[in-house]
């Protein structure tokens, strides 16, 4: 029996959530999984059909945090055939019983932001005792490992263990041919899938595309995605006179998301530090390449362990829009975007759940 514990699982969307989620799906082939997770909206209706078990906890955050910690304990007493648990988050773990957990291979994930606050702080006291609980540290990439040590967290716990991603899906011909006509013959076709903050860094992203559509009259760039950046960047492509080369779509069906990746040429994410926000892996990079569509990534946090720097894709400074710019030139240059595409597909083989999850297993 493994047990998950998560604050974010689907069917909610997102990063966090395809993590969590990925990790159940993969567990649940080498014994039962119960997952302890918050309320989310049409919940009922996914954990009727998950193979996982799942119990869900709603009401006042603080609160819901204790009830969670008790009920894990309760269920270990009332189960003695349980073989590990995994954690989302350090604050997944704060209101845990140490003594209870201890006899059992524990794992927290981290991801960079949640533990980036400085020695000493409140927040860094409480994410360090929250980590003496546990066995093994998960850090999704180089990066995030070198900023737990960085942070206190002692590193004979930290494994380095990449996000999961699934197989490639075949999309039906009505999203096909919905993606096509929202492309509609145009090249390049550049896509970005993720929440509109500062982090993602559409902003410079659409200042290129206003310098590129001299060079390629017909470019497209599609961004999937909503957040609180959204109005101004609309603005941004009005002001820049791009907005007939950008398409914004808030949400899009997880098949016409697909179908619009699959069918592009790039996918652009040059990700920058705003405060403590940093992006620690890029699991989007990972699911374009399984699509056979290569990235250009930012150099600031894990992109490099999602993008093998001039195979899959290219790195570059987000911060730098020339830098951005003249990356996605050498992209297209000499039609080297199908090479990116073909290496990206080979690489994504890496991050099959299949093989992710052996890599916790083994630490059992």
């Amino acid at each position: 029996m493994f047990i998950i514990s998560t604050r974010t699982f689907p069917p909610e969307v997102g990063g966090m959530q395809n993590l969590m989620g990925g990790l159940a799906n993969a567990l649940v082939n080498h014994g039962p999984v119960k997952v302890f997770a918050d309320n989310s909206e049409n919940c009922e209706l996914f954990d009727k059909h998950s193979k996982a078990e799942i119990e869900r906890f709603g009401g006042i955050k603080l609160f819901r945090k204790y009830r969670k910690a008790n009920r894990i304990i309760e269920f270990i007493k009332e189960n003695k055939n349980v073989r590990s648990i995994f954690f989302d988050h350090w604050k997944s773990v704060e209101k845990v019983n140490t003594e209870m957990i201890r006899n059992f291979p524990t794992f927290c994930l981290i991801h960079s932001k949640e533990i980036n606050h400085a020695r000493g702080t409140n927040l860094n006291k409480r994410t360090l005792r929250s980590i003496e609980k546990i066995k093994f540290v998960i850090a999704n990439s180089r990066f995030t490992k070198d900023l737990a040590i960085s942070i206190g967290i002692p590193e004979k716990k930290i494994r380095i263990i990449h996000p999961g991603c699934d197989d490639a899906v075949e999309i039906s011909k009505e999203f096909q041919v919905e993606a096509q006509n929202i492309l509609n013959n145009s090249f390049p076709k550049i896509i970005t899938v993720a929440r509109l903050d500062k982090r993602k860094n559409h902003q410079n992203i659409l200042m290129c595309i206003r310098n590129l559509k001299e060079k390629f009259p017909k470019i497209k760039y599609v961004t999937i995605g909503d957040g609180e950046e959204k109005q101004r960047l609309i603005d941004l492509s009005k002001e820049l006179k791009i907005e007939n080369h950008v398409i914004f779509l808030n949400k899009a069906n997880q098949s016409l998301k697909i179908a619009l990746i699959k069918n592009s040429n790039l996918f652009l994410m040059p990700s920058i530090i705003v405060k403590k926000s940093v992006e620690g892996f890029g699991i989007s990079f990972v699911e374009a390449a399984s699509y056979g569509v290569g990235s250009i990534g930012g150099k600031d946090g894990g992109a490099n362990d999602a993008i093998d720097h001039k195979k899959t894709g290219l790195i570059c400074d987000g911060n730098d829009i020339d830098s951005i710019y003249q990356s996605i030139l050498k992209f297209f240059e000499n039609d080297n975007y199908k090479e990116f595409g073909k290496n990206a597909l080979t690489f994504s083989k890496n991050f099959n759940w299949n093989k992710i999850v052996k890599k916790y297993l083994a630490l059992n």
